[in-house]
């Protein structure tokens, strides 16, 4: 097995998750917030698939996604187009309001993008230095381990909101 196809399924394992904690619920489900300063379902799937899109592109030197298919226009969110919701207010977490159909919709067309470029890496590729503002400075392979690092942490905190959810916290 080859590196990428470790990253590969990496990433096609957060596609699968976000595919189960959206199935089924609406709008209302997907906005539930534990208390007001909490993440909602629907931010954390926009936030995670954001930063993917936005780190991997950054990386392979490609438009984003969220600008380039348009994603930006169908959502039509109050705020500034290149945001991925790093450093959030509890205000602007309440901004990101979605159905399940348009989130997973941009998800899979930023795994489709992400998986080309994965599968067009080398072992060489991987030792590519992407960001020297940091000590050592970071290598391909561990912006990519790390998008999937945080990706991961935020399926699985989606996931716990659902279950709040589906235990009548969120009715």
């Amino acid at each position: 097995m080859q590196t990428r196809d470790v990253l590969l399924d990496a990433f096609g394992r957060i596609r699968e998750a976000v595919h189960e904690v959206l199935e089924g619920l609406g709008p209302e489900q997907l906005s539930f917030r534990a208390d007001p300063e909490a993440n909602s379902i629907a931010w954390l799937v926009w936030h995670l698939t954001r930063v993917q899109d936005d780190h991997v592109w950054a990386v392979a030197g490609g438009e984003q996604v969220w600008v380039a298919e348009g994603w930006d226009r169908q959502f039509a969110l109050p705020l500034a187009v290149p945001d991925t919701g790093y450093g959030h207010t509890a205000e602007q977490v309440g901004k990101v309001r979605s159905s399940a159909a348009l989130l997973t919709g941009y998800h899979d067309a930023v795994f489709e993008r992400t998986a080309e470029f994965v599968t067009s890496l080398t072992s060489d590729d991987l030792d590519r230095v992407v960001d020297r503002r940091w000590d050592p400075p970071v290598t391909l392979a561990v912006r990519l381990v790390s998008v999937v690092g945080d990706d991961l942490q935020h399926i699985g905190q989606a996931a716990f909101v659902r279950g709040m959810v589906e235990r009548g916290a969120g009715a």
